[in-house]
C-alpha cells in the first residue's frame, strides 16, 4: 500500500446555513479587510452576510471579474486590485474558476515567488493570508482541493498549480447557493465531479482510503444528478450531488485525475468547450479503453450507480458504462466531439497536445501512446 497524503481544509462545514457560519468563524478571526471574488447572479443572496460583517467593523471589495476559465493574465489583473485594497482575506464565492482564482489570490498576496515558478506541483512556498471558499456549482472540488488550473496565453495550454498551502483553512458547502444553476450547469459541473471520483478510483496511484471517498461520490452523484438536472430546486438531489462534489474534491489531492482529464484539457484551451462538457465527452470512451486493465474496478463503479449486475466483471462494468453514457444524454451533454463543431482534421493537433499533458496520463491505469490518444479522440467523434 502506497503512502498517501490528504491535505484538508482546517474547517469544513457542510449544509444549511454555511454560508452563515463562515460569516461566524470571519468574525471570531479578528480580521478586517475582505477581498471577495464571486459572481453577479448570487451577489442578492450575499448581501445579508457581507452586511453583518460591515457592522462588525469588516470592510469588502467584491470583484465578478471572472466570467470564464481564468488566464495568467486575469489572475494577474485580479491580483493587483486585492493588492490595492490592501486585503488580509480572501473568500472566493462561486464556480470552479472563480475558487482557483481566489486561492491564488491568497497565496500570491504576500509571495515573491513569479507565477510562473509555482507551476507544478509543491513549488508554490506558502500562504500567509486567510482563505474561505463557497461553491456555487457541484464540480471541481476546488473548495477542498490542492489544486488550481489556469490557461496559460503563451502556449494555449492549462496549467495546473498544486500545492498544500492551496487547500483554504475554511470550505463551506451550502447545497442552497447551487439552487440558481442553470440546468445544462448543473449536468455538466456533475459530470465533471463524477470523472474525478471514477478517475481517482481506476488510478494507477489509487488507495483505499481514497477509495471510500470515490465510491461514495460515485453514488452520490450517478443516483441524484438527473435529479439535480430536472428539477434545479429539489435540495435534497442539490445536496447530494454537492456532497459527491466534495468527495471527488477529496480525490484530488492524494491521487488527481488521469485520462479523461489530460485529453480534454486541449478541447478546453483549444477550441473554449466548457471543462465539464468536454471530460463528458470522454469519459465512456476512455473508461472503455481502460476496462481490460480493471474490470473488477468498473465492476464496483457500475454497483456504486445502479447498474444492473451481470454474469461477469466485465459485464457489470460494461452495464456500468452504459450507465454513465445514457446519464450524460439523459442530462443533455453533447456524446459526440462532431456535436461541438470539432473539426475532424484537427484530430492529430489535439493528440499531439493531450499527450503533452504527461502529469495526468501517468495517472491513468493503462498506458496511452500518441495512436490511442488519436484512437479515441476519433471513436468519440
Amino acid at each position: 500500500m502506497n503512502t498517501v497524503i490528504i491535505n484538508n481544509p482546517s474547517r469544513l462545514v457542510f449544509g444549511a446555513g454555511s454560508l452563515q457560519k463562515m460569516a461566524d468563524d470571519y468574525l471570531a478571526l479578528g480580521l478586517k479587510r475582505l477581498f471577495v471574488l464571486t459572481i453577479p447572479s448570487i451577489t442578492d443572496q450575499l448581501t445579508p452576510v457581507f452586511e453583518q460583517l460591515k457592522s462588525n467593523g469588516v470592510t469588502i471589495q467584491i470583484n465578478t471579474n471572472i466570467s470564464r476559465e481564468p488566464s495568467f493574465s486575469d489572475l494577474e489583473t485580479i491580483l493587483a486590485f486585492a493588492r490595492t485594497f490592501n486585503a488580509d482575506s480572501v473568500a472566493g464565492i462561486g464556480g470552479g474558476s472563480v475558487l482557483d482564482v481566489a486561492k491564488l489570490v491568497a497565496a500570491q498576496l504576500h509571495n515573491d515567488q513569479p507565477l510562473q515558478s509555482i507551476v507544478g506541483n509543491g513549488l508554490l512556498k506558502g500562504r500567509s493570508t486567510y482563505l474561505a471558499c463557497l461553491p456555487t456549482t457541484s464540480g471541481t472540488g476546488s473548495e477542498v482541493s490542492p489544486n488550481a488550473i489556469l490557461l496559460d496565453e503563451t502556449d494555449g495550454a492549462k496549467k495546473g498549480i498544486i500545492s498544500p498551502f492551496l487547500v483554504p483553512d475554511g470550505a463551506y458547502i451550502d447545497p442552497a447557493l447551487t439552487l440558481r444553476l442553470p440546468p445544462y450547469v448543473t449536468a455538466f459541473t456533475g459530470i465533471d465531479a463524477l470523472t474525478h471520483c471514477i478517475e481517482a478510483y481506476t488510478n494507477r496511484f489509487a488507495h483505499p482510503m481514497v477509495d471510500t471517498f470515490a465510491l461514495e461520490g460515485i453514488k452520490l452523484i450517478g443516483r441524484n444528478l438527473k435529479k439535480a438536472v430536472d428539477n434545479g430546486q429539489d435540495l435534497e438531489a442539490r445536496s447530494a450531488v454537492a456532497l459527491g462534489s466534495v468527495y471527488g474534491g477529496m480525490c484530488l489531492g492524494p491521487v488527481n485525475t488521469a485520462a479523461v482529464h489530460a485529453l480534454a484539457y486541449p478541447l478546453g484551451s483549444e477550441y473554449k468547450i466548457a471543462h465539464g462538457v468536454s471530460n463528458a465527452l470522454l469519459l465512456p470512451y476512455i473508461m472503455e479503453f481502460n476496462l481490460p486493465e480493471a474490470e473488477a474496478k468498473y465492476a464496483e463503479i457500475a454497483r456504486a450507480m445502479g447498474a444492473q449486475e451481470g454474469n461477469t466483471d466485465r459485464e457489470t462494468a460494461l452495464n456500468g458504462i452504459e450507465l454513465v453514457r445514457k446519464l450524460i444524454s439523459d442530462c443533455g451533454i453533447p456524446a459526440h466531439l462532431s456535436e461541438i463543431n470539432i473539426p475532424f482534421e484537427d484530430i492529430e493537433a489535439i493528440a499531439q497536445s493531450a499527450l503533452g499533458v504527461q502529469r495526468l496520463l501517468k495517472n491513468n491505469i493503462r498506458e496511452f501512446s500518441l495512436a490511442d490518444i488519436v484512437n479515441v479522440y476519433k471513436i468519440a467523434y
